[in-house]
């Protein structure tokens, strides 16, 4: 299992704007029609990484907590699926089913919205303000496969706090820790 950190996207950066496909609906999805009233949550992630399927439930539970407090969540897939076929837009579909994600499962063919956010790793998070300016980059807690520590997601649970309060997240944000995004190659 490779760990990649994230490149930590310097804050207050402008979430680049996107169109993609919707896996779950088949919609081609705009950032500006998704985007959160008072937040937006971008997660890049796969079908196959450990590191992801480590925190899917968390992700459901964070999701489903704040959604209802103005926040849009939405998680992107940007893996190669021609070497990687099990990040396929099809099993993404299935995969998002199963895992009862309450956010849309974005695929990112061309990986250019992976490489306008910097992402490296799967899981990447970032949190955008209502306008969405990022606020927050990092990890999800310091849960990893393997090393014992429950999964809580307090770490991007204050993040998104924070911002709700209308407070400076003063925490250290630590990048986010998972496997290499499957570039394609050139």
């Amino acid at each position: 299992m490779a760990r990649t950190p994230s490149n930590m996207l310097p804050l207050g950066t402008t979430a680049p704007d996107f169109s993609l496909l919707d896996t779950v609906s088949d919609a081609v999805l705009k950032l500006n029609d998704i985007k959160g009233e008072k937040g937006t949550v971008i997660m890049f992630i796969c079908n196959h990484c450990p590191f992801v399927i480590h925190v899917n439930p968390e992700l459901v539970s964070i999701a489903n907590l704040y959604t209802s407090k103005g926040l849009s969540f939405i998680a992107i897939s940007s893996n190669d699926a021609v070497n990687y076929p099990q990040d396929s837009p099809e099993k993404m579909k299935l995969h998002a089913e199963s895992e009862n994600y309450p956010f849309p499962y974005l695929y990112d063919e061309t990986q250019d919205v992976a490489k306008a956010y910097d992402a490296a790793c799967t899981p990447d998070f970032y949190v955008f303000d209502k306008d969405l300016k990022l606020t927050y980059r990092g990890q999800l807690d310091n849960s990893r496969p393997g090393n014992g520590i429950p999964i809580t997601g307090k770490d991007m649970r204050h993040a998104i706090d924070c911002l709700l309060e209308g407070k400076d997240n003063t925490q250290t944000q630590k990048p986010s820790i998972g496997c290499n995004i499957k570039w394609k190659s050139s």
